[in-house]
């Protein structure tokens, strides 16, 4: 009996000390030497380990730390498109006694050989990145982390699509791709995975790995902050950036431009779960025009399929299909429909032949295809995107309902569903590039890539409207986001929290490569049994819902949310706000094209504007719409204030025109259920057009020019860029753009409309501009050219601007304090100047 307890024991032992090496820290301890490739350099360390960093220009750098010196990825990053960025040459080390360093026109690099540690200065010298003591990189067991080190003040933003505040220090999150539906503002993870956060010392980090990573802003110590997986590569980019909008270019550089919505897609958009019939698309459509409430877009939700996921109409919903979108585009609506990435099995003909293709994922108990339960259409197959052949088969597939007159789609449900952290059966599923736990988080971006890819090869030069709810980094390539599921289940009218939630994951998503975003007006979640007292939560909701650059109402089961629902006042209110949206058009499309060139959101959180302020750190319920508008939602129950912070400068109540506050401080703003509080910055133009039922209902229109002056000795300018809105010819930089400025002199305002830069893009017509100046008095005269232009009342301007494309007149109304003025668009440089 002794023999055999000693022989316990040892075993015992034995094991544990294999188990404490097993866990034990292996990091790249003592660099020995290095050698240099091109603009790469990979140091030797002890043990076999390696490192390597590669300069992809003067501001980006790639680190890869290889525990046992193999460089060697399972699969291609699935985000970065292009390491390229700039042309580096052959890279030039200094070596020192105790340390090498690297340098570029930005950067300087020090690489301490005992123990290796990682620093990174910018080119004063200044601190902004360190290894933590000898963990910056580390392999624990089967984990990567990397530790960096943390300073007092840092702070950390982004992380994409993120429930909770904007300023990340102190929290920590997880990426999996996770259907969390009703989720609240502590929820974690949530639909997306992108993880690349930006600090406030100038750089941001892309951690390119697919697995379920980690990320903890010092709730481990607040000496250090880390990331970490539990598979694939420890391989992260660094990215410097003056500011933070140079630093998300850079990452923007690395992952994809952003593709441009279709112009239609920046109007306003109504869905339904259940909306699932011709006859309730006709109907509602025809209540839209009949109540003059713009739209441009009319959902149907997955409910419209025959067969889960065959892509033909269901036979006892729709009479005829491709006449109902065809009767409806002639309306000014656009279908957007729903997709699934599964074959039901229940649909046998198309299940038959994806599993004798080998289209699905497979089990790796079985062997044979893996059977995933769904919420709808009984168990599933799940499409292996990943797999060579499923592109092309799933592109004729989808092309149906394209063929109808469709114009796009939106991919739900692409996590895939019900696969969340707690469903490690799915752990069993493999794709044909890897096991689940790799391709997870990647999964949707798959689907989403394939969707647009084939999209573009069936319809060519066609512009795509594709809208997702889950996605990895890179995901701006292909598609456009939105938040899921939000609201309260449990009680709709007590959805507040929710709402307020989305601004800063509006914002956070923003940060992340997501420059065109919507989240489900009224919440999603929950059963509407009583609309009036449903109707101010549903207002202040859409108000913020259409300051989105996509704006979709949207709730769950056959719960309406269509505008009339709610009362006559809040159709009333509705209706003004969704019109609003409408008369920003030409502002929000430029934006929007700002989006596609440098990956900067729409909807900005203020330190992208104002990084310096550390104010805006804290900011979490409002937010900059492109660089000029402040919007400040409304998110309390019974609020009929807002506390605002307005950043640096001069700020104007843009709901009158006129009332000006002084920047660099908070103020109590007034507003009643119909107001949402909205300011214009001093030295801003914002252009706008008239009110339509969608967009370009009129193709020619005139254009007016909000000009809000700047103070004496400087100018207002804003450069509006136009294109046809529906092609990709915007990739071939065929646009047009016309800038306009107004400088602010002692006598008055010299107004310039400066002559149009063509790139092959033409307005389509005869149109003009209508110049109103904001100002505080009556101006004596108007000059063009030194003549004295006409006065004229107000009415008789505003009856010329659509019929007269010839004559220049101006008026002054005096209760608003606006100065108009009517000039026709020669496309020639025009200048006017207005005495005070």
């Amino acid at each position: 009996m002794k023999k055999y307890l000693l022989l316990f024991l040892y075993t015992f032992l034995s094991l544990s000390v294999y188990a404490q090496k097993t866990q034990q820290s292996v990091s790249p301890g003592k660099c020995t030497s290095y050698t240099v490739n091109g603009n790469k350099v990979i140091f030797n360390c002890e043990n076999g380990s390696k490192v390597q960093l590669q300069l992809c220009s003067r501001s980006v750098v790639k680190v890869w730390y290889e525990p046992i010196g193999e460089f060697k990825r399972t699969n291609e990053s699935f985000a970065v498109v292009n390491e390229q960025l700039e042309e580096m040459g052959t890279l030039q080390v200094n070596e020192q006694p105790q340390a090498y360093e690297l340098f570029t026109d930005f950067l300087r690099i020090r690489v301490n050989k005992e123990p290796f540690q990682l620093h990174f200065f910018d080119k004063y010298q200044k601190p902004l990145l360190s290894d933590f003591k000898d963990k910056g990189l580390v392999k624990e067991g089967d984990k990567l982390v990397a530790y960096k080190a943390m300073k007092s003040d840092e702070q950390f933003f982004g992380l994409g699509e993120k429930a909770g505040p904007l300023n990340k220090r102190g929290r920590s999150y997880k990426m999996w791709n996770s259907d969390q539906p009703c989720y609240g503002a502590a929820q974690d993870p949530l639909y997306k995975s992108i993880p690349f956060f930006m600090s406030s010392y100038n750089y941001g980090i892309f951690f390119d790995n697919t697995y379920k990573s980690e990320f903890k802003f010092g709730t481990e110590s607040s000496d250090y902050y880390s990331f970490e997986a539990p598979g694939g590569e420890m391989l992260y980019y660094f990215i410097f950036g003056n500011n933070y909008k140079q630093i998300i270019q850079n990452y923007i550089q690395l992952t994809g431009q952003p593709i441009m919505p279709p112009k239609w897609a920046l109007g306003f958009s109504q869905s339904r779960g259940l909306y699932k019939s011709e006859q309730q698309a006709r109907e509602i459509a025809a209540e839209f025009r009949m109540r003059q409430i713009p739209n441009d877009i009319m959902y149907q939700d997955i409910g419209w399929v025959q067969g889960l996921q065959d892509f033909d109409w269901k036979k006892n919903n729709y009479s005829d299909p491709a006449k109902m979108v065809k009767d409806l585009e002639a309306m000014g609506f656009k279908m957007i429909i729903s997709q699934d990435p599964v074959i039901s099995q229940a649909n046998e003909k198309q299940w038959r032949e994806a599993d004798s293709l080998g289209f699905l994922t497979t089990d790796t108990r079985t062997g044979k295809s893996y059977n995933m339960p769904w919420p709808w259409g009984g168990d599933c197959g799940v499409v292996d995107f990943t797999k060579p052949g499923v592109a092309d088969w799933w592109g004729k597939y989808q092309q149906k309902p394209l063929n109808d007159g469709v114009r796009g789609f939106w991919t739900d449900m692409g996590e895939p569903a019900w696969s969340n952290e707690d469903a490690t059966d799915r752990l069993y599923m493999k794709h044909h590039l890897g096991m689940h736990d790799e391709i997870h988080n990647v999964y949707g971006l798959t689907w989403d890539k394939i969707v647009t890819e084939q999209f573009e090869k069936h319809n060519p030069n066609q512009r795509i409207f594709q809208m997702t709810r889950a996605a990895y980094a890179g995901l701006q390539r292909y598609t456009f986001g939105w938040s899921g599921d939000a609201g309260n289940g449990n009680n709709v009218l007590d959805g507040w929290h929710q709402l307020a939630n989305q601004i800063p994951l509006s914002l956070s998503a923003g940060m992340g490569g997501i420059p065109f975003w919507a989240c489900d007006i009224s919440g999603y979640c929950g059963d509407i049994t009583d609309y009036p007292a449903m109707a101010e939560l549903y207002v202040r909701w859409l108000q913020f819902g259409v300051m989105n650059p996509l704006s979709r109402a949207h709730h769950e089961g056959d719960n309406a949310v269509e505008p009339w629902r709610f009362g006559k006042e809040a159709e009333r209110i509705s209706k003004k706000a969704i019109e609003l949206k409408y008369r920003l058009f030409p502002y929000i499309y430029t934006y929007a094209r700002e989006a596609h060139d440098t990956g900067v959101p729409l909807m900005r959180a203020l330190l992208l504007e104002y990084p310096n302020d550390p104010e805006t750190f804290k900011t979490d319920g409002q937010y900059l719409f492109g660089r000029e508008l402040l919007v400040a939602p409304v998110v309390e129950k019974g609020a009929t204030s807002k506390r605002v912070y307005l950043p640096e400068g001069e700020w104007i109540d843009f709901n009158d025109g006129k009332t000006s506050y002084k920047g660099s401080r908070w103020i109590d703003y007034e507003a009643p259920l119909e107001v949402t509080p909205l300011f214009v910055k001093r030295g801003a133009i914002i252009p706008m057009m008239p009110v339509m039922q969608y967009i370009h209902e009129q193709p020619v229109y005139p254009v007016s020019l909000e000009i809000f002056p700047a103070v004496q000795n400087q100018q207002a300018t804003f450069a509006l860029y136009e294109d046809d809105g529906e092609t990709n010819d915007y990739k071939k930089s065929i646009y047009s753009k016309t800038r306009f400025s107004c400088a602010t002199t002692k006598e008055g305002y010299d107004v310039k409309v400066h002559g149009r830069e063509e790139n092959g893009y033409k307005v389509p017509g005869s149109r003009n501009y209508v110049l109103k100046l904001h100002l505080e008095q009556k101006p004596k005269s108007v000059l063009l050219n030194g003549k004295k232009v006409k006065t004229v009342k107000q009415a008789e301007l505003q009856k010329s601007t659509e019929a007269d494309m010839k004559s220049l007149l101006w008026s002054w109304n005096k209760e608003s304090g606006v100065c108009s003025i009517k000039v026709p668009d020669t496309g020639k440089e025009v200048q006017v100047l207005v005495v005070k």
